[in-house]
């Protein structure tokens, strides 16, 4: 019953996402027709047909419950502007957003952990102020702007990388960022273990900072880890959108892109929602990860 509480709760909120997006891509001007209509020169009497043709003719209410009963029984229905299954299109998106967001996960978890251990076996040294500059730079400068001035920087006056279709780049912002969130709860959390009876114990025993920090300090602070990945999965859903478009991968991000500028609601929605998914099981995973490691939160 504790569990079912949040999942009904995400579910309801995914549900809201899919309502809200629906209505304000009905409150933009225009539709999928005018857009065919400027592009291949179709007349009135044309373009009023291909609207009856594509069922946008119905109420709001009528499409709607059409796309819902279709996703629903798994069929997300052809896109309005390319006629081709809505599926199709995402499940060529969708390797690329996931080998992306691999990617900056990794590098992000692999980066903040580190410097934040580093930091706690060697309080003294310049790692504590690298830990202080990740969370800045992760709180200060959006990836979006990062992005920009790192094209600005490597592909225009350098021209060390390509402008558009590199991945390198992408990931690096996202991996920093998301470093910058690992290293400052995780370096606090480091420093209140390392205070602990059982820590001076394994000093006593001849222990180095390095062994203890490996051995005894990052096992108890795996809590802290499972508390921000909820938050750090859902900065990275939002984070690889905007690093698609900016760089012109071919991922989900564009794709969603692609469909507001072309009015193509059915594909928008379905992406939409797909996200708001896939945040609530990372969420859900997140909370049951938090509930496993540390026993407080049971």
């Amino acid at each position: 019953m504790r569990l079912a509480a949040p999942v009904l709760r995400q579910l309801l909120t995914a549900g809201a996402i899919g309502v809200l997006v629906f209505l304000l891509m009905r409150v933009i001007p225009g539709d999928v027709v005018d857009v065919l209509g400027i592009e291949g020169d179709l007349t009135e009497a044309e373009q009023q047909a291909l609207r009856i043709e594509l069922g946008l003719d119905a109420g709001w209410g009528t499409q709607f419950l059409r796309w819902v009963g279709g996703a629903l029984a798994g069929d997300l229905g052809l896109s309005l502007r390319y006629n081709r299954p809505v599926a199709e299109m995402i499940g060529y998106a969708l390797p690329h957003t996931l080998t992306l967001a691999a990617l900056a996960l990794g590098l992000g978890l692999a980066l903040g952990v580190s410097v934040a251990a580093v930091a706690a076996a060697r309080p003294s040294g310049v790692w504590p102020g690298l830990v202080q500059v990740l969370n800045v730079w992760s709180i200060a400068l959006p990836t979006f702007c990062v992005g920009l001035a790192g094209i600005l920087v490597f592909s225009i006056w350098l021209g060390w990388l390509p402008v558009r279709g590199q991945i390198l780049m992408p990931v690096l912002v996202l991996g920093i960022d998301i470093a910058g969130q690992i290293a400052k709860p995780l370096h606090e959390e480091l420093k209140e273990i390392l205070a602990t009876p059982f820590i001076r114990s394994a000093r006593a025993k001849g222990l180095g900072p390095g062994a203890i920090v490996l051995r005894h300090v990052l096992p108890n602070a795996a809590g802290v880890l499972s508390a921000v990945s909820g938050l750090i999965l859902a900065g990275l859903v939002s984070g690889a959108l905007t690093m698609e478009v900016l760089f012109g991968l071919p991922g989900l991000g564009s794709l969603a892109f692609q469909a507001i500028a072309g009015r193509d609601w059915t594909v928008l929605q379905s992406v939409v929602v797909l996200f708001a998914l896939g945040v609530i099981v990372a969420n859900l995973l997140a909370d049951l990860a938090h509930r496993l490691a540390d026993p407080r939160v049971r």
